[in-house]
C-alpha cells in the first residue's frame, strides 16, 4: 500500500543540542542543573499543525510527478503515442475534477472536522501511529526498527573493538561466551546506565531546556516517549503504553544471553542510586547468566506482529507470573542488552571503501539487532542500549513512539562525557546522591512455558533467520571533505548536496532515479512528527541527466546549485507545515465509497502509489562526532535505507538493503558505497572545474 510508509527520521530544522556536548565537563552531570524555561513548559503555545489548502497540496503533488514522467519519457517507458507532458495534462484534468465535483473539497473539509476534534495534531492523533505503524504486522527487526552505533570510549584499548569472537548471522554469535574484556564493557554499560538515567531524572524535573532554533520553539512531545514506553502487539493493530514522563518507574530491564533482570536505577526518592552500586549489580547479573541460557523469550519480540500477539497471549494465559515479567518490562525505563561476545562481519563480506572503522558494518548490525538472529533483544521496547564484553556499543528503537532524532540527541548527552577507565575508581563526586547506603536488588524474571511457547520461539527464530539472511547492512566513512568544505568551497547547503549525492549514486547502479523519501520535521507544531521531502525533483533530475550527458562543468555546476536550492525551499516549506504527502493520505483516509461515490482517478491512478513507493529512503541527523553510524532498513527488494551524518570533515553513511537485490550481486551495500564515495568525487570535480570564482573582498 503507497501510503503505509514507516515515517523517518526527523532530518530538517533541527535545533542546537538542548545540552550542548561543550557544556558537559569532563565528568559532572551537568543536565541535573537548573535551566529556564523548562523542558514542556512552550507546549500549550505551540500552532497546531495546519490543514493545508486542497489546492496548494495537489499543485505540488502534480510537481513532484513530472520528473517521473520525463524518465519515463527518455526510457521509452510512456503508452505509445504518448510525452510526459500528454501524461501530465492528464493528471491535472483529473486534480480539476477532483476538486470541481466536490469530492475534494467534502474530503478536505472531514479533516478540518478531525483537526476541530482531536486534542493536539489531527495527522498524529488520527491517522499516523496506526496506519503507519501499528497496523503494520511485518516484524520490527530491521524492517522497522531504527539503530545507532556509538564510537569507543576514549579509555577502551583499539584492539578490543577491532576483536572478532564469532560472525554474525551464526549460530555461534548467539552461543559463544568470551568475557574477556568484560571490565570495559561492564564500565561502559554502567555509565551509559547511569548518564541515561540521569537524562530521565532531568526530564522528570523538567531541567531541560526545550529545542527551537530562529524559526520558533519545537514540539517536545516526543522527549515523554523514550522512557518507559513499550509497544504491545494486539490485533488488528498494536498499541504503545501509555506511560508519561512523570511514571514512577524506577528500573531498567537487563538482558544477558536470552536471561531477563530487573534492575532498581533510582531510589524511593526520585535519586539514582550510585555508580559503584550499579556496576556491583551488573557484574552479578553477568555472573548469573554466565551459567545458562535463557528460555529465549525475548526472540519472539522479532516475529510477525499477529505471531507475536498470538504467542504472548497464550504466554499469559499459563499463569499470572508472565505477566508479571511483561509487565515488569513494559514499564522498564529502557533495556540494556548485554552480549556475550563480540561478533564480527558476515562471512563473505566485502572489503571497506572508506576510511570507517573495521568493525563499522559489525557493530552496525549487531545494534540493529540482526547479528544474533534476534536473540537478546526486546525489539518492542522505545529504547535499548547495546553493550558487547568489550565496550562496544549502540542504541536501538522501536519507531512509533519516538523518532530516532531524539534518542539521538539522548546519545549525544549520554557520550558527551567519557567514562572513567575500569584501573579507576568513579570519582566521589559522582558516586550518586541517593540517600540510601543499600545497593539496588536486582532479580531475575522467571516465565512459565509449554510446548506452544517453545514452538513460538523456534518460528519467531526462523523469522529471524530469513530476514537477517537477505539484509545486509553497511557503513561507509567519506572522508575527502565534509560539511565544511561544501558550504565554503562548493557553496552549497550540506543537506541538499548529500541529496543529490544520493541520486547520482541511485542512477549509476540503477540506470534511472526513484521517488525518493527524505524526512522533513514538523516539530514546529504541537506533537509535529513529519512529513516528506521528495528528493527526486525537476532539477535533481536536471542534474542527473546533466552528469550522465558529461556537460560543461559551469553547466554542470549550475544545475547542482539549481538542484539543491530546489531541495532546501522544499524542506523549508514542508517543515513549516506545506508538504502535501501526509494531507493526501488524510485526504484518502477520509474518502468513504459509500457516500463519496467512485475513487477519483487522480486517487486511483498508479503513479500515485509509483510516487510514494520509496526505493531510496533517506533522512539525515547531526554531524554525529560520537557515532560510528546510524540506519534504519528498506522496505523494497531493489531499495536503500540511507541515514546519514554530515560532519564537518568526514560523512558517514549508514546503509540496508536485501542481498535479494537484483542489481547488487549479493553485495548491494558495497556496490552502493563505491557509488556514493564515486558521485561525491564527481561533485567535487563539478565544484572545483564549474564555480565561478568568489568574489574579491572589498
Amino acid at each position: 500500500m503507497a501510503f503505509r510508509v514507516i515515517g523517518r527520521t526527523p532530518v530538517v530544522s533541527i535545533s542546537k543540542r538542548t545540552l550542548s556536548t561543550s557544556s558537559v565537563s569532563r565528568f559532572m552531570p551537568s543536565m541535573l542543573a537548573r535551566i529556564s524555561p523548562t523542558t514542556f513548559q512552550m507546549q500549550s503555545a505551540l500552532p497546531r499543525l495546519p490543514v493545508p489548502r486542497l489546492e496548494d497540496s495537489l499543485e505540488r503533488y502534480l510537481r513532484s510527478l513530472e520528473p517521473i514522467l520525463r524518465q519515463k519519457e527518455v526510457l521509452g517507458e510512456l503508452p505509445s503515442g504518448s510525452t510526459a507532458e500528454s501524461e501530465m495534462q492528464q493528471r491535472r484534468t483529473w486534480a480539476k475534477e477532483l476538486i470541481e465535483s466536490g469530492v475534494g473539497p467534502r474530503l478536505n473539509e472531514r479533516l478540518v472536522d478531525v483537526d476541530q476534534t482531536t486534542e493536539n495534531n489531527w495527522f498524529d492523533d488520527r491517522f499516523w501511529l496506526l496506519k503507519a505503524y501499528h497496523e503494520w504486522r511485518a516484524p520490527l527487526l530491521v524492517n522497522s526498527n531504527w539503530w545507532n552505533m556509538f564510537l569507543p570510549d576514549p579509555c577502551m584499548p583499539a584492539e578490543l573493538s577491532e576483536r572478532v569472537d564469532a560472525p554474525a548471522y551464526t549460530q555461534e554469535a548467539i552461543d559463544l561466551q568470551n568475557w574477556d574484556g568484560i571490565e570495559y564493557g561492564l564500565r561502559r554499560a554502567t555509565w551509559i546506565t547511569y548518564r541515561a538515567t540521569l537524562y530521565k531524572i532531568a526530564l522528570d524535573r523538567q531541567t531541560i531546556k526545550p529545542d527551537a532554533s530562529r524559526a520558533g520553539a519545537f514540539c517536545m512531545h516526543q522527549y515523554s516517549r523514550m522512557f518507559g514506553v513499550t509497544r504491545i502487539p494486539n490485533r488488528p493493530a498494536d498499541h504503545n503504553t501509555a506511560t508519561s514522563i512523570s511514571a514512577a518507574s524506577r528500573h531498567v530491564t537487563v538482558l544477558v544471553r536470552d536471561n531477563v533482570y530487573e534492575l532498581p536505577v533510582i531510589d524511593e526518592h526520585g535519586e539514582i542510586f550510585p555508580l559503584t552500586a550499579i556496576e556491583k549489580a551488573l557484574q552479578d547479573i553477568i555472573a548469573d547468566a554466565k551459567q545458562a541460557k535463557g528460555d529465549g523469550i525475548p526472540v519472539m519480540t522479532c516475529d510477525d506482529r499477529d505471531a507475536w500477539t498470538k504467542a504472548r497471549e497464550h504466554l499469559l494465559s499459563l499463569g499470572p507470573q508472565n505477566r508479571q515479567s511483561l509487565q515488569s518490562i513494559q514499564t522498564s525505563l529502557f533495556v540494556l542488552a548485554l552480549d556475550c561476545n563480540n561478533i564480527g562481519a558476515p562471512l563473505g563480506a566485502k572489503p571497506n571503501v572508506g576510511s570507517e572503522p573495521s568493525y563499522s558494518s559489525a557493530v552496525g548490525i549487531n545494534t540493529a539487532g540482526a547479528g544474533r538472529l534476534g536473540h537478546n533483544r526486546w525489539f518492542d521496547k522505545a529504547i535499548s542500549f547495546v553493550v558487547e564484553p568489550t565496550g562496544r556499543a549502540g542504541l536501538s528503537g522501536e519507531h512509533s513512539p519516538v523518532d530516532a532524532l531524539i534518542p539521538s540527541f539522548l546519545s549525544e548527552t549520554v557520550l558527551a562525557a567519557p567514562m572513567p577507565p575500569p584501573t579507576e575508581n568513579f570519582p566521589e563526586k559522582l558516586e550518586g546522591v541517593s540517600l540510601l547506603e543499600t545497593s539496588p536488588t536486582w532479580h531475575k524474571l522467571s516465565w512459565l512455558v509449554d510446548d506452544q511457547v517453545r514452538a513460538s520461539i523456534a518460528a519467531a527464530e526462523d523469522t529471524a533467520k530469513a530476514i537477517t539472511s537477505d539484509s545486509d547492512i553497511g557503513v561507509l566513512w567519506y572522508s575527502e571533505y565534509g560539511a565544511d568544505w561544501i558550504k565554503k568551497v562548493a557553496r552549497q547547503a550540506p543537506d541538499a548536496y548529500i541529496q543529490m549525492a544520493l541520486q547520482l549514486a541511485y542512477a549509476s547502479v540503477h540506470g534511472r532515479q526513484t521517488a525518493t523519501y527524505e524526512t522533513a520535521s514538523t516539530r514546529l507544531f504541537r506533537h509535529g512528527r513529519t512529513d516528506v521531502i521528495r528528493s527526486f525533483s525537476n532539477e535533481a533530475f536536471n542534474f542527473v541527466q546533466g552528469v550522465r550527458m558529461n556537460k560543461p562543468a559551469a553547466e554542470l555546476y549550475k544545475l547542482l546549485t539549481d538542484a539543491t536550492t530546489s531541495h532546501t525551499r522544499q524542506t523549508r516549506d514542508h517543515s513549516f507545515g506545506k508538504g502535501f504527502d501526509r494531507h493526501l493520505m488524510g485526504l484518502r483516509l477520509s474518502f468513504r465509497p459509500e457516500d463519496d461515490g467512485e475513487v477519483p482517478k487522480l486517487f486511483s491512478d498508479p503513479l500515485l502509489g509509483e510516487s510514494a513507493s520509496w526505493k531510496l529512503s533517506t533522512s539525515g541527523l547531526s554531524a554525529g562526532d560520537k557515532f560510528v553510524g546510524t540506519g534504519f532498513g528498506c522496505g523494497f527488494p531493489d531499495g536503500f535505507g540511507v541515514n546519514y551524518l554530515a560532519g564537518s570533515k568526514t560523512l558517514k553513511f549508514g546503509l540496508e538493503s536485501k542481498r535479494s537485490n537484483p542489481e547488487g550481486q549479493g553485495h548491494p551495500i558495497h556496490m552502493y558505497k563505491e557509488s556514493i564515495a564515486n558521485a561525491l568525487r564527481i561533485m567535487r570535480t563539478i565544484v572545483e572545474q564549474g564555480a565561478p570564482p568568489l568574489e574579491a573582498k572589498l
